[in-house]
């Protein structure tokens, strides 16, 4: 889904709609980027996560905002009680069907460069296993980010995804075969891939279409 467009603009839409499609609970999600001294909204599901980013940039308060200037992730589950950003709260209420929200900060080599922002119209619904699922959504959609900033096209997007799926992959054979942790299974195929001169992406799909042929040793 990320990476089926043929421009930014696309692939900021399709990480919106994979937020929904990948976290428990989420049923509208936005970009939202620093563009000069100002941040705006790329890409949003509906006019509804648009409004609620609109909201956030005139309060100067909410999930995004904060998220922004701090790595922490902003949740705030249910906005009709006691919130962090009462005038925020009382807006998204009175007007919109949203109850919970969260905010993830996004970087382009390090700097702060905006949030992903996620909204659920139910009460509740945002808790510990759908922050989970939208951290690591946050923290992929800053690598997707940061290759746009750097001109990478899309060709090259889809490459990196692969040959990242194909490292994980490997990692879990490893894990399975050899009764060894991520970080033990990671060093054996960095230490393997310095010792035959093979790239840790190339070393794994061979291990990977090695184990799918039946001939992993």
């Amino acid at each position: 889904m990320l990476y089926g467009g043929s421009e930014a603009s696309d692939i900021y839409s399709a990480i919106c709609v994979a937020a929904t499609v990948l976290v428990p609970g989420c049923d509208r999600a936005s970009v939202m980027l620093r563009r000069g001294d100002k941040y705006s909204t790329v890409a949003a599901t509906d006019d509804v996560a648009q409004r609620i980013d609109e909201f956030e940039r005139r309060l100067g308060q909410g999930p995004c905002v904060d998220a922004i200037a701090d790595a922490r992730p902003q949740i705030d589950k249910d906005l009709r009680g006691p919130s962090t950003w009462p005038e925020l709260a009382r807006a998204i209420v009175e007007t919109t069907p949203v109850r919970g929200v969260m905010g993830f900060r996004l970087l382009i080599d390090e700097r702060k460069a905006g949030a992903l922002n996620l909204f659920s119209d139910t009460p509740g619904a945002f808790d510990a296993a759908a922050a989970g699922a939208a951290s690591v959504l946050a923290s992929f959609t800053s690598v997707t980010i940061t290759a746009i900033s750097r001109g990478d096209d899309v060709e090259s997007l889809r490459n990196g995804l692969a040959s990242n799926r194909e490292i994980g992959q490997a990692i879990g054979l490893l894990m399975a075969m050899e009764n060894i942790s991520s970080d033990e299974a990671f060093d054996v195929l960095r230490r393997t891939s310095q010792e035959v001169n093979l790239k840790i992406a190339d070393l794994a799909r061979a291990l990977v279409s090695s184990h799918a042929s039946g001939k992993t040793e």
